[in-house]
This record gives C-alpha cells, sequence and structure tokens, in this order.
C-alpha cells in the first residue's frame, strides 16, 4: 500500500565532535535513505547512535553520557542536527561536557530529552535484538517500551514516576518497615502511574498488530501479547493495582522487594503464520520477525504522526537473502522513510541504487572518515 503523507520527517544534517571514533564529522542528508558501509570497526555503527541520541534516552547503545567522548581527548562531546519535522526545520545540539550530564537545545533554547520525542520518532534494529526472543524479559520490556515511547513521548515521563516510587517502596520492604501509612502515598504514586504504562503499552501493541494486518509484507506477522511473570490482576487499572499493592506487602517484604507491577510485563509473540512461539523459531525466522515489527512500528507512526520515523537499522541487510534485501528497500522507500542503514560492504545495498544516498567509512589517523560516494 502506497502511502501519500502530508509532511515528512527527515534529518537534513549531522555535526559530530569528538563523539566515538568521530573527532570532527559533517554530513548532509537529501532526506532518501542512506546506506553507510565499511569495513568492522571504522565507526559505522557510531553514526546511528549519534542519530539515536536525537530520542529520549541513552541511545541504541544505553551508553552513560560520559562514555561517548572520543577518547583520550579531554574534552567532551557534541552532536549538532537539523531537521524538518511537520512541516517546520529544526536545529537539535546535544552534548555532555566532562563530569556532566548530557544536555539538550532544540531551536537554540534549552529542552527536556523528553521534548525530543515530541518533536521526532525514531525507531532501531540493531544485532543485539538478535536475541531479543531467546534472551530474558527484561530486554523484550525495554523493547516495548522503545516502541510505546515511539507513540506516546511521555510514556518516559510516567515508566520514570513509576520507576522511583517503587525504588522508594522497594527501601522500605527491605528495612522491614511495617507501619502502612509509609506504603499508602507510594503505592497510590505506583498505582496512578502503573496503569498509564500498561495502558500505553497495550495501546502500542495494539497499534503494530493493526499495522501488520494492514500491510501486504515479504515479513511475518507476529501475534503479540503482554504477559506478566507475577499473579497480577487481568485488568491492571489503577485501582486493582493499588489493591495488589496493598495486598502483596507481607509476600513483598518477605522478597524484599515488589513482585507486582508493570515492571515484571513480558512481550509474548507468536510467529503467526506457523504458530510457533518466536522463543523455538530459528535464528532467520527470529531476524525476519524483527524486522517486520520495526516496519509495522514505521507504518504505524506514520499514519499516527503523519510522516514515517527515522529508521536505524545496523548490519541489517547481513542476514537477509537478496529477494528479502529487495523487499526490505522497497518497504522502506514506499513507507517514504529516512532509513539508516549499515553494513559491511556496499554489494549489500545494490538493490536500493540510486533511491539512497551511499556513504563509505573509513578509520585515518585514529579517527573515523566519511566520504559520499556514487551507487
Amino acid at each position: 500500500m502506497t502511502r501519500t503523507l502530508v509532511t515528512r520527517l527527515a534529518l537534513t544534517s549531522l555535526d559530530l565532535s569528538h563523539f566515538r571514533s568521530h573527532k570532527l564529522t559533517s554530513l548532509t542528508f537529501s532526506g532518501a535513505p542512506v546506506a553507510i558501509f565499511g569495513a568492522n570497526g571504522v565507526g559505522k555503527t557510531n553514526i546511528l547512535e549519534a542519530i539515536s541520541m536525537l530520542s529520549p534516552g541513552r541511545g541504541l547503545r544505553r551508553a552513560a553520557a560520559e562514555d561517548l567522548a572520543r577518547a583520550p581527548d579531554p574534552v567532551g562531546w557534541r552532536i549538532k542536527a537539523e531537521l524538518t519535522s511537520l512541516g517546520r526545520t529544526h536545529e537539535v545540539d546535544t552534548r555532555a561536557e566532562p563530569g556532566t550530564g548530557r544536555s539538550v537545545r532544540i531551536d537554540g533554547k534549552t529542552a527536556s530529552q523528553i521534548a525530543l520525542g515530541r518533536l521526532l520518532r525514531m525507531v532501531w534494529l540493531v544485532p543485539v535484538m538478535d536475541r531479543l526472543w531467546v534472551d530474558g524479559a527484561a530486554e523484550r520490556r525495554r523493547f516495548l517500551d522503545r516502541v510505546t515511547l515511539s507513540f506516546f513521548p511521555d510514556h518516559a515521563e510516567a515508566s520514570i514516576a513509576y520507576e522511583k516510587a517503587m525504588r522508594d517502596r522497594n527501601r522500605l520492604l527491605k528495612d522491614q518497615v511495617r507501619d502502612a501509612s509509609w506504603y499508602r502515598a507510594l503505592e497510590g504514586q505506583m498505582a496512578r502511574h502503573g496503569a498509564k504504562v500498561i495502558a500505553s503499552r497495550q495501546e502500542a501493541v495494539d497499534r503494530l498488530m493493526a499495522a501488520q494486518v494492514e500491510a501486504t509484507s515479504a515479513f511475518p506477522q507476529a501475534e503479540l501479547a503482554i504477559i506478566s511473570n507475577d499473579d497480577a490482576p487481568p485488568e491492571q487499572s489503577e485501582d486493582s493495582l493499588l489493591d495488589a499493592f496493598q495486598d502483596g506487602r507481607s509476600r513483598d517484604m518477605a522478597a524484599g522487594r515488589t513482585l507486582t507491577g508493570p515492571h515484571r510485563a513480558d512481550l509474548h509473540a507468536i510467529y503467526a503464520a506457523k504458530g510457533v512461539e518466536a522463543k523455538l523459531c530459528s535464528t532467520g525466522e527470529q531476524k525476519a520477525l524483527l524486522i517486520s515489527l520495526v516496519l509495522a512500528n514505521g507504518r504505524a507512526i506514520a499514519d499516527e504522526f503523519g510522516a514515517a520515523p527515522l529508521l536505524l537499522l545496523d548490519e541489517v541487510a547481513a542476514h537477509l537473502d537478496a529477494d528479502r534485501r529487495a523487499a526490505l528497500f522497497d518497504e522502506i522507500c514506499d513507507m517514504q522513510a529516512q532509513a539508516f542503514m549499515t553494513g559491511t560492504g556496499a554489494e549489500l545495498f545494490e538493490g536500493l541504487g540510486a533511491r539512497a544516498q551511499w556513504f563509505e567509512v573509513s578509520d585515518g589517523d585514529g579517527a573515523s572518515t566519511v566520504m559520499e560516494t556514487a551507487p
């Protein structure tokens, strides 16, 4: 299905200063998909990580701000970008000086990280996610929360507020505090914010499912469900959560932590065509399911936001045959998405041809060098 969007979201320039392996890198983009190729270790993924830092959080590697600076330079790092979003042009600047946290400025004014989520949307797929269906529930929750954040920028606020109240409650539990008055306010906060987290996650899953059903794709559909690793009530409303926290105090005190709530959720997936749980599928099938969900996420955001999100796809073509690669490229172009894709060789992106910008990354004098090339 071809989509006609009134507006588009595109990164038009990216300047990196002392970020990872990039001492000084300046790139200009047309809004087309971007193919980035070069040998392992030359700094391709670092470009995608820099772009991911234009969203709330710690980026696709989840690195601390101090770990992003180019070693051994005793200076901070900076990312400056220009983008078009919903018909307007914006300048984003994010940086961290030695010993300080990350700061954000949008159009010259100090802004919160959460404001980035309202300005632009992005989704990513990185090789470490290939184990999503066989790793622990925490990784799938993190994936689910990134998807949810792509639809609801305020999901981060609710999640942070819930986690903070839960940490405070857990301290009381570990200290064996039995006075109910100490728990009431914290449990009220957990119930209020937790119900919002649960509702947003469920809405995000519903949107993914709808986007998969609507599309004709070469990638398999996944049946998704949010399940719980505890004895949580079937309807996790604010009231039911509050009751669960209050009723579970004795059990939680014995464990020294909160055993009920959205922090115990898990994302369950089934390969729809085969009726097989994702964790039991082959490695190739698991990868295809992941790509399917990323594409569905992009289509759903395009419908809701008015423009397809930025797609960050690290080494995405490496384990796909030529037909699947071609199908992926066609879907990206049909979605009108600016996708940034990395690979070790230019041949991996032959199916894109002139539809994409091409950049070759190399390592020279201990720093990454990026040069735009012809397809």
